[in-house]
């Protein structure tokens, strides 16, 4: 199963964890938050909407076909629901985020092939298709989370296929439920 919490002050605060989920475009991030959404009672925050709901944004990049996410007004924007907890956000990247907001990181990984046809499939472009295929050979995500956050809460998964997604929501309700037992436990002995 997933292990590792630590409570701090801001997740004492919190009712419930906030979790991210990451990992290269392609690797099925949103499906995976959403199930989890379902799943369990945390709320599915989609930071490419956000960005565009409030328009935390400078604007947009042609040569990428995506916003220039204005990190500041984004993060801005984020904490009030991170600071209340029980978020599951998906976004493709983790280092710009405070390491205090999460609980659970959930970096998902896809063999090469997979993850060609799926970014095709979306027509990308070939130069976005193979350099984020790069991106996952070269293991940019993962590192980045791993220098981002505690090695503790990073857990890397496989997301191929409906089966590996389903293992990956059950795992993550598991670990939600073992973190509400261990904050209650840590919540007692600090009366």
């Amino acid at each position: 199963g997933l292990s590792g919490s630590r409570f701090g002050e801001a997740m004492a605060a919190r009712s419930l964890p906030n979790v991210l989920v990451t990992g290269t475009p392609g690797t099925g991030k949103t499906a995976t938050a959403s199930l989890i959404a379902e799943k369990t009672e945390l709320q599915h925050l989609e930071v490419s909407e956000l960005v565009k709901r409030e328009e935390c944004h400078e604007g947009w990049d042609e040569d990428r076909k995506s916003h220039i996410i204005d990190e500041d007004k984004l993060l801005d924007a984020m904490e009030p629901l991170m600071e209340q907890g029980g978020q599951v956000v998906d976004f493709h990247g983790c280092d710009l985020f405070p390491e205090r907001w999460f609980d659970l990181i959930l970096v998902l990984r896809c063999n090469n092939t997979s993850l060609f046809d799926r970014l095709s499939e979306r027509g990308y472009s070939a130069t976005k298709v193979s350099e984020n295929v790069e991106c996952e050979i070269m293991q940019v995500i993962l590192e980045e989370a791993r220098e981002s956050f505690p090695v503790e809460i990073v857990h890397e998964v496989q997301s191929e296929s409906i089966e590996d997604m389903d293992s990956n929501v059950g795992r993550v309700a598991q670990w939600l439920e073992q973190w509400k037992v261990d904050r209650t436990a840590a919540s007692a002995s600090s009366d």
